[in-house]
């Protein structure tokens, strides 16, 4: 159902004749604003009723008196139950993101450690779709926990991490087996049967059996000792020492065997909500969410709101709901998340409200972290605001620096050439705006001609001035920054942002960077304890980092990519006949016409195409 008022002048929302015809059943309400853009959305089981509230004389909420004032419109979805109202009303909150919702902005997937079902299993992350055959363990909050806990693994268990290219490529054992970190299966190091068993043993270990696997491996010991096998017994003992080392210093082992502990601080219109991983008697590591609320959202609703979204909307946490969710308090629409959680998992979700004991000191332990979670980012925002005022004081502008852009260029010897382009504002990086540009029809190595080619990329179709940065940084000297301001001449902009040239010192090292103003070409060198010059070195070494890593995804793409790929008429068949038949692409490229057209299936015009195509003719 939808009512809309028109008015010339300012839109108004007739709210008795809305509400004489909206229904009493369960659904889902959206509202609007003058700019047809939705504010806020809205469950009830009761429409009628729910919607009735706001439109009353006494209404004590601050946000919901702002709220009404701005309502031009209504939308109304009727559901079947309050819990499929729950599951829509949290998918619109994610298409929609209303600034009177409590909005969480978070989709990344979670990372996994994966053992491969392979005639010898390998160890490995994995994150995203599980579609590869294997035991998946986690999740993790973080890709660095599992990389922590691949380098403990390869201490205790001497299973492969490579990957599979590399593992059937080989001919002799790797450094890693050289270190005693991997026991070389790809060339026949370790029978069948022992590799077996150290996989079951690190499978053992992952689901938190770590004793028992001390059990397996002792009775080995005794069992090789008494056959006077001592090589064998001593890496049993050394595998032991290991692992008992590992079970008093990394995991804390207790009677929580999954469960997720939600943790959360409010100050004022800012929280933190600070989620702790525990699986199979382990804590796996904790994460940090930063909702956008209103000031007057209770803890109930922020926690409830949390998750709805992270659990049930959020694609990148499907089939991760732990079996127990303990939280501060008991929430209001508990047993319809319970219910919802549950069917979405396929087997009894709990979320407990009051816990004491070992749950209790989990959840004192998450509350705490997110109060030092949300003061960290407070400490992060007041430097970095107070880095933009020393900035601004540098350059003396006429209004407060609200946005910073810089560019990088990557590449090597003038191939796989890679632009990039980052974005600061007060709060730090904007990452959601960063700008990647694959440089082409350029003179490879020609710094100048692939710097103009990325500002011409970022600001010379449809330039919006509006959204323009007030600083350009680039990473350069006045080569590059004479660039920059020619390409600027030429557009028709009434305002031009400030551009900076960054040289590095003569040592190239952090504090003796020299600023280059366009125009003047005035040199400003600024003390190495400087705030805006350690904001100015920030954002240039993340446009290096983006660049840089952007350049190593090509050249890696390139590398993986045989150069009989790009020319026509070479299928696979035919590239694996000229490889084989010649031994190699070096020998591929050395061949002349005659030499090529006794490869089988190769014709003598084709010959001529590879042999043009190689030698750039």
């Amino acid at each position: 159902m939808n009512t809309d008022t028109e008015n010339t002048s300012k839109p108004t929302f007739d709210h008795k004749a809305f509400l004489a015809a909206v229904t009493d059943k369960p659904g889902v309400y959206r509202m609007y604003n003058a700019e047809q853009t939705v504010i806020y959305v809205g469950k009830a089981k009761n429409l009628k009723n729910r919607l009735s509230s706001y439109f009353q004389k006494n209404v004590s909420s601050t946000k919901t008196k702002s709220l009404v004032k701005q309502i031009t419109a209504i939308d109304v979805t009727i559901t079947h139950t309050e819990g499929e109202a729950l599951i829509l009303e949290n998918n619109y909150i994610k298409k929609y993101q209303p600034k009177y919702n409590i909005l969480l902005r978070d989709d990344k997937s979670y990372p996994y450690l994966l053992v491969t079902d392979h005639k010898h299993p390998r160890l490995a992350l994995h994150r995203g779709v599980k579609r590869i055959k294997g035991e998946y363990f986690g999740p993790f909050p973080t890709v660095g926990a599992v990389w922590e806990s691949l380098r403990l693994m390869q201490k205790l268990f001497p299973v492969r991490q490579c990957e599979d290219s590399y593992y059937r490529a080989r001919t002799r054992p790797c450094l890693q087996h050289q270190l005693g970190r991997c026991s070389a299966p790809c060339v026949d190091r370790i029978t069948e049967t022992q590799y077996k068993e150290q996989v079951s043993l690190a499978k053992l270990f992952l689901r938190g059996k770590s004793s028992t696997v001390v059990d397996t491996l002792v009775e080995k010991m005794e069992v090789a000792s008494s056959s006077l096998n001592f090589e064998s017994a001593a890496k049993y003992r050394d595998q032991i020492a290991t692992l008992r080392k590992v079970q008093q210093q990394q995991f804390v082992s207790g009677i929580a065997s999954e469960l997720d502990v939600v943790g959360l601080y409010k100050h004022k219109a800012q929280v933190c909500v600070h989620l702790l991983f525990i699986r199979d008697h382990k804590v796996l590591g904790s994460k940090s969410f930063f909702p956008s609320i209103q000031a007057d959202n209770t803890e109930q609703e922020i926690i409830s709101a949390f998750i709805g979204q992270h659990y049930l909307v959020n694609e990148a946490f499907h089939g991760l709901i732990p079996k127990e969710i303990v939280v501060g308090q008991t929430l209001e629409h508990q047993k319809d998340l319970e219910g919802l959680l549950t069917a979405r998992a396929s087997y009894e979700v709990k979320i407990s409200g009051k816990v004491r004991t070992e749950r209790g000191q989990y959840l004192k332990l998450a509350m705490t972290n997110a109060e030092h979670a949300l003061a960290a980012k407070n400490s992060h925002k007041e430097s970095m605001l107070s880095r933009f005022t020393q900035l601004n004081a540098v350059f003396e502008l006429d209004q407060e620096i609200s946005r910073l852009e810089c560019f990088d260029i990557s590449h090597t010897m003038g191939q796989q050439t890679v632009a990039s382009c980052v974005v600061f504002d007060p709060n730090g990086p904007l990452k959601s705006e960063y700008r990647r540009y694959n440089v082409t029809g350029i003179t490879p190595g020609d710094d100048y001609a692939a710097m103009a080619f990325a500002l011409n990329k970022r600001y010379g179709k449809s330039t919006n001035e509006s959204v323009l940065p007030d600083i350009v940084f680039i990473d350069g000297g006045k080569g590059q920054l004479a660039k920059a301001e020619h390409f600027f001449a030429e557009l028709d902009l009434e305002k031009i942002p400030l551009l900076v040239g960054v040289a590095k010192g003569e040592s190239r090292k952090p504090g003796l960077e020299t600023l280059i103003l366009a125009g003047s070409h005035q040199l400003i060198s600024l003390p190495a304890t400087s705030p805006a010059l350690h904001l100015v070195q920030h954002i240039r070494d993340e446009s290096h980092r983006f660049a840089i890593a952007g350049h190593r995804a090509k050249r890696q793409k390139v590398a993986k990519t045989s150069t009989l790929e790009s020319i026509p008429g070479i299928g696979a068949k035919k590239r694996q006949a000229l490889l084989k038949y010649l031994g190699g692409m070096q020998e591929v490229k050395q061949a002349d016409i005659g030499t090529l057209t006794k490869v089988p299936g190769i014709s003598d015009s084709l010959a001529q195409i590879i042999y043009d195509a190689l030698h750039d003719n």
